[in-house]
């Protein structure tokens, strides 16, 4: 029984890891049932169990080792799967170049406000943009509509919302706003456009405003305030029309 117990080699373990073990303890408890065995067998004995519950104390440990490490690395998985749903989901839902709620975001969000609370709805327009991406490239137009996207995200708090719906196009939407804080609001951003937005030429923007009850769709309220801002365009850009 000791010289099979020196033989002992991890690659000898078979389907059942702990199949030795049970050998070596099925054999000593026969040795002890028979009642009639010597000293030294009864030595022999405890020798072959010391060695073999020594070797399941390694193979234990070296489990719990391995089970903690495969804990660890479940869990530094499972923080990158988390941070990359939350990329994935910001990336989905906002403006890769300025950072606000992308067209479908704000239908979204804009839509279920307006259900719910009604609004006033903004959209605004940079005005002659298709000039400074021809003259000065567009970069430089990137550069000035990042700038008016800090502009209203400066002006319009939460729970407003904030969303370019276009190239040079922005929608606001001030939930359960008065008309009088409505169309101040929207002459802060004009004014706030108009004199800060720094770029390689004058930046003015033209805004369009509709005023929406509660229950109104989301279509209807953008095609008031959609066509109040044409009208501003033909007016002389540069102002805010309230759509009738």
């Amino acid at each position: 029984m000791t010289t099979s117990a020196r033989r002992y080699s991890p690659a000898s373990v078979g389907p059942d890891l702990f199949e030795q073990e049970a050998a070596v303890l099925q054999a000593a408890r026969a040795l002890y049932a028979s009642g009639d065995s010597s000293g030294e067998s009864y030595r022999a004995a405890l020798g072959e169990l010391s060695l073999h519950f020594e070797r399941l104390m390694r193979e234990t440990r070296r489990l719990i080792a391995r089970s903690d490490r495969a804990e660890r690395e479940m869990n530094a998985l499972n923080q990158q799967l988390q941070t990359l749903t939350q990329q994935l989901e910001y990336r989905a839902s906002h403006d890769a170049l300025t950072g606000v709620f992308n067209r479908g975001a704000v239908i979204e969000h804009a839509g279920g406000i307006l259900r719910q609370s009604g609004g006033a709805m903004i959209v605004l327009d940079i005005d002659h943009f298709k000039r400074i991406n021809d003259e000065f490239g567009h970069p430089a137009g990137d550069r000035v509509i990042q700038a008016i996207a800090r502009c209203l995200q400066e002006i319009v708090q939460e729970p407003a919302i904030v969303g370019r719906v276009g190239g040079e196009e922005f929608t606001v939407l001030l939930p359960a706003c008065e008309p009088g804080e409505a169309l101040v609001v929207a002459e802060r951003l004009r004014q706030r456009i108009a004199t800060d937005t720094t770029g390689p030429a004058p930046v003015t923007a033209s805004f369009g405003l509709s005023l929406n009850t509660p229950g109104t769709a989301f279509d209807i309220a953008y095609s008031l305030a959609d066509a109040a801002l044409y009208q501003a365009k033909r007016g002389g850009r540069n102002r805010v029309v309230l759509a009738d």
